[in-house]
């Protein structure tokens, strides 16, 4: 049986024993997100036979993700599927990755339905290739950051720190009322998610900076680890009064990003066609596609 508990900044070392190490990916794993996002998802966690389950609230209803660990993975997902059971649920499963997808369908054939949504997938990049935007596929990209370099000579890009958290999270009401947060219940939740990270950054292994111009903050971001290869970035506001803000801040991040890192997830689009046209536009190495697991 399997003894889950609700989630929380103490099981940060227990829960990176498992993803840092992984093979896996996805932005779901970085235990930024995790944490800052458990006042919507209740997630809690659990481990069993060498792996780390998953439980989360979404759509109403409680759900799975796909257990982190090594060895074999059948008794895992046999336990969750009986933890399902016994509470008169039906099993759902989400972020399944394809090579998942394929080694669940030969351990359990024909007993899942996988189901793919685009609007989900996670944008992965090269890291070298967004710190040094070399190449004709960047030149747009070039010219925005010259063109913000010409116009604001005086701009400063500088790593997040503690004393910096108060005027980022004042240009992050700026950018909510400019963007009508309180009639989006997405954005007043990505919201709380961010105060709540930024509230504990440190303890998070959170990576920041933030694009100044003038001593005034003009742009943020940060990210975490989702394993040992990739960084997740979570958050990036600027303010679009200053032309190419958000052209610079990405670039100027991804050449402080520590190199041992190869991929930078920017997480998904959700559907939004400006954000989708937004992550296109930085030429993504791969589109990461996940997967609803479900029982036939």
């Amino acid at each position: 049986m399997m003894n889950f508990r609700r989630l929380d900044i103490e099981d940060k070392q227990t829960v990176q024993k498992y993803t840092l190490r992984s093979k896996r990916r996805n932005c779901d794993l970085t235990f930024a997100n995790l944490y800052s996002w458990r006042f919507l998802y209740l997630t809690e966690i659990a481990e069993y036979g060498g792996f780390l389950a998953f439980r989360f609230y979404v759509d109403g209803g409680l759900s799975y993700m796909l257990p982190v660990g090594d060895g074999d993975i059948r008794p895992v997902m046999e336990e969750l599927m009986a933890d399902a059971k016994a509470k008169g649920i039906p099993f759902r499963m989400y972020g399944v990755c394809k090579e998942s997808c394929d080694e669940l369908e030969t351990l359990f054939p024909g007993m899942f339905m996988f189901t793919s949504d685009r609007d989900y997938a996670d944008y992965l990049y090269l890291r070298s290739e967004l710190s040094t935007l070399v190449g004709k596929k960047f030149q747009p990209k070039r010219n925005h950051i010259n063109k913000f370099r010409n116009t604001y000579p005086d701009y400063e890009f500088k790593p997040l720190t503690r004393d910096l958290v108060t005027e980022c999270i004042k240009l992050e009401s700026i950018w909510c009322k400019a963007n009508n947060c309180s009639e989006d219940e997405a954005l007043q939740n990505e919201r709380k998610s961010m105060n709540s990270a930024l509230e504990r950054f440190e303890e998070l292994d959170i990576i920041g900076g933030v694009l100044m111009v003038g001593g005034r903050i003009v742009g943020f971001t940060y990210g975490a680890p989702v394993n040992s290869e990739t960084f997740d970035t979570c958050v990036e506001k600027a303010d679009t009064d200053y032309e190419g803000a958000y052209a610079m801040i990405n670039n100027e991040f991804a050449k402080i990003i520590p190199e041992q890192y190869i991929y930078i997830n920017r997480e998904e689009d959700l559907g939004l066609e400006g954000l989708r046209k937004a992550k296109l536009s930085y030429q993504p190495h791969l589109l990461l596609e996940k997967f609803k697991l479900e029982l036939k």
